[in-house]
């Protein structure tokens, strides 16, 4: 997988949305829209804020979650309450065009069920996303697809329900989908993650973040997590 180092944070979230505009840009020349997933994080918020002040075609942009919290709307838990602040309240893109993950049903099967059904409508059969982007946890966890979580092992779903984790039980992608996707972006950022961005790159399926395919993929890092690489290129 191909890395890109930057000077710090808010340097590692520039560059991912000047990335992600370009993707916009080309993938609605090619196919008249863009579907993008998002993961949550301090740094993807960020990034999606600068992605506002990007040249983006804002009325073919779709995007989707990578994972959500079981939580009630408007919770600070919910990725979707951030996605929200950091996008809506900062780019031009018709607030239908944010399909949120249905985690407040009832029974949350029939949210995983939905959410599959309305990946289907927009991205085909399988359905395959323009880009997904994915953080890096300190445990290698990435999504919300945890060690040791059953979820790890589900290869005939898109979306998929996990156990608790961090006190709350969480609807996430599975690996299936993420493998489709044509793009693939990380963000790893801070000293914390060395340990976790050395065994990713090295493709170490002992993480579940090992476990991602790595051929379209890139990584944009900050000096603090990439210490031991060497330089990209």
């Amino acid at each position: 997988m191909n890395y890109e180092i930057f000077a710090d944070e808010p340097a590692v979230a520039a560059a991912a949305a000047k990335l992600i505009a370009a993707e916009a840009r080309a993938a609605v020349a090619a196919r008249g829209r863009f579907l993008m997933a998002v993961s949550g994080g301090k740094t993807p918020w960020a990034m999606l804020k600068d992605l506002a002040a990007e040249d983006v075609p804002w009325a073919n942009v779709h995007v989707f979650q990578v994972d959500e919290r079981l939580a009630l709307d408007g919770d600070p838990d919910r990725n979707l309450t951030h996605l929200h602040a950091s996008l809506l309240g900062n780019a031009p893109i018709p607030p239908d065009n944010i399909h949120a993950m249905p985690v407040t049903t009832a029974d949350p099967t029939h949210g995983v069920r939905d959410y599959e059904e309305t990946l289907v409508r927009w991205a085909g059969t399988p359905p395959v996303l323009d880009l997904i982007h994915l953080g890096l946890g300190a445990d290698g966890h990435t999504a919300s697809l945890v060690p040791d979580d059953s979820v790890l092992d589900c290869h005939d779903r898109d979306v998929a329900l996990t156990g608790v984790y961090q006190n709350r039980r969480r609807m996430t992608l599975t690996f299936p989908i993420i493998n489709r996707s044509r793009r693939i972006l990380w963000l790893a950022t801070g000293a914390g993650k060395i340990p976790m961005v050395t065994r990713l790159l090295a493709m170490d399926s002992t993480i579940p973040a090992g476990r991602v395919t790595q051929d379209n993929a890139i990584l944009f890092t900050d000096t603090d997590a990439s210490k031991g690489l060497s330089s990209p290129g």
